[in-house]
């Protein structure tokens, strides 16, 4: 078994390079989801990986990872916003 740890950063590098990618193609909304996404999927694999899905919903999730309430501000949503004010400026 894989220590958690490991795929969150496995997890992470393969998110900051997509979003980097959107970024440099000037999809700033393609970085943004992918923001979102990488939320979901870090929670999700935390909580599967301790067994403790039945905090998901503290997190806006369903067991499925779908979500059910606002999404929280997290630093990969500020950095995304902070590169799209500086784009429209």
């Amino acid at each position: 078994m894989t220590r958690l740890i490991d795929e969150l950063n496995a997890l992470h590098a393969s998110y900051v390079d997509a979003v980097n990618t959107a970024v440099s193609n000037d999809d700033l909304t393609t970085a943004a989801e992918l923001a979102g996404d990488y939320d979901r999927d870090a929670i999700m694999m935390m909580a599967e990986h301790e067994g403790r899905q039945d905090l998901l919903p503290l997190f806006g999730l369903d067991a499925s990872g779908g979500r059910v309430s606002v999404e929280r501000d997290t630093p990969l949503r500020c950095i995304v916003r902070r590169v799209t004010t500086l784009r429209a400026a």
